[in-house]
């Protein structure tokens, strides 16, 4: 069963690219504890127009025990998507945007935030889990 695909990508772009260490010691104390940092997404989305949806996903890369030194990670990555005339269905939409295009996207966007991560000072991180779209959407409506 071949499911033909019911959207179409117009732009996908880094909307808001965020990296806070502090100072040195905060850099030292975070080297030695980013394996302790989870990450977190988030998926909102706007209608704009004519079919066209506006996704953000968000990526929060941060310490989740209340260390006093800590350095934050943060992406946005927006995608403008085209939804095919078709799709009437809510359910149908939200599983477009919280699961489809996010599978699509989802290597731009690990580079990015990797490159963000590599970039302040922290290489060689990589996410051990990768992120079941399907799994994070059967949770929310199921």
């Amino acid at each position: 069963m071949t499911m033909t695909k019911n959207y179409k990508i117009l732009s996908k772009f880094v909307k808001d690219l965020s990296s806070e260490t502090p100072d040195i010691e905060t850099y030292l104390f975070v080297k030695d504890n980013i394996s302790k940092y989870h990450l977190n997404i988030e998926i909102t989305s706007k209608a704009l127009k004519d079919k066209i949806v506006e996704i953000n996903t968000v990526l929060k890369f941060e310490d989740k025990n209340n260390s006093k030194k800590k350095a934050f990670f943060e992406i946005i990555f927006a995608t403008i998507i085209k939804v095919d005339e078709s799709i009437k269905d809510k359910k149908d939409l939200e599983k477009i945007i919280l699961c489809e295009a996010q599978k699509e996207i989802y290597p731009d966007l690990e580079k990015a935030f990797l490159d963000l991560l590599n970039n302040s000072g922290y290489p060689g991180i990589k996410f051990e889990k990768k992120i079941d779209f399907e799994e994070l959407y059967n949770r929310k409506f199921n």
